[in-house]
């Protein structure tokens, strides 16, 4: 497998995390390829899903927009695909670009070949598919001090007070794209979040066909940890797991695959020794760095990201 300029990297996730590494690797290569989550009922995507039988659009539109072209025209399109409508009205909330994909699906494109179409019109770096053939739902129980409760919905899933004792997709075990499994088995690296891990991340492993090649795949693993172990850090997502229960329940849903590298910022470290050795045990290195925007934020700072995943890969900056 090669290790030469402008590798070839695949991006697992959803939502803000995925497009905080999406703009973070395309400062180091142009190959690459973002597989996004296709479970979200909320918002403008959730309601766009109500009315037509597509993808929810809104991560889909994210990870496009992160990896619009460097120039005047790809990141004003960029920027009008993010634009969302301010109204007393039904187009309250909705993203342009949610409206534009789901106008192409809603006409028969096909699913894929659409997402290519406005990649074209971004200038897109790399290539955006969604993690399955079909949409798809998420269905949990969450154990709250010895109360089982059952949800379905990415958003509740996000939600959810308690403990993950179960994660499903529905449908269970669904169609992987021919084009994912092809640029897994061609991957010469793959990144793993961050992002809601039970709705965004961990429902990589629940796609059969996407497990079998990401365990059977050559390519250099590396795992991006959250900002969001400690329980009073969000209002509207639960958070308080921390980077060892992270790394637990990958290994749980993903028992076979080896980890190479695990990144955790520098204010997450409640049991350094330990996540060590649990990192160590998936055959990786942990990497500990300041990560975030600015002291107690949750988001990823790009450049700092930039600056970790360089270094891991071995690559100098594009352009």
């Amino acid at each position: 497998m090669s290790s030469g300029i402008n590798p070839r990297v695949i991006s697992l996730g959803g939502g803000h995390g995925l497009a905080a590494t999406l703009s973070a690797v395309r400062r180091i290569t142009s190959e690459i390829t973002a597989i996004v989550t296709v479970a979200d009922n909320g918002g403008s995507s959730g309601r766009l899903r109500d009315e037509f039988p597509i993808f929810p659009p809104g991560d889909l539109r994210m990870a496009l927009a992160a990896l619009c072209g460097d120039d005047q025209w790809g990141r004003s399109w960029a920027e009008i695909l993010q634009y969302r409508f301010t109204s007393d009205g039904p187009l309250n909330g909705h993203a342009v670009g949610n409206l534009l994909l789901a106008a192409l699906w809603d006409k028969d494109v096909d699913p894929v070949q659409g997402l290519d179409r406005v990649a074209e019109l971004l200038k897109v770096v790399g290539r955006v598919l969604p993690m399955a053939s079909v949409p798809l739902d998420i269905e949990a129980t969450f154990d709250d001090a010895g109360t089982l409760h059952h949800v379905r919905g990415q958003v509740e899933v996000a939600t959810a007070r308690g403990k993950l004792k179960s994660l499903h997709l529905v449908p269970e075990n669904p169609t992987a794209l021919p084009s994912a499994l092809k640029a897994i088995d061609e991957a010469e690296w793959i990144t793993v979040g961050p992002g809601s891990w039970f709705s965004s991340v961990l429902p990589h492993f629940l796609v059969g066909q996407q497990l079998n090649a990401l365990e059977k795949s050559a390519a250099k693993k590396i795992i991006i940890l959250n900002l969001d172990s400690h329980p009073e850090a969000k209002a509207d997502e639960f958070a308080g797991y921390t980077p060892i229960e992270h790394l637990q329940m990958l290994r749980e849903y993903a028992p076979t695959m080896k980890i190479d590298h695990v990144l955790v910022d520098q204010y997450e470290l409640s049991d350094s020794q330990r996540l060590q050795l649990l990192v160590e045990s998936f055959g990786g290195t942990l990497h500990v760095a300041d990560l975030r925007k600015s002291p107690g934020s949750l988001h990823h700072d790009v450049e700092k990201l930039t600056s970790v995943l360089s270094h891991i890969m071995g690559q100098s900056l594009v352009g």
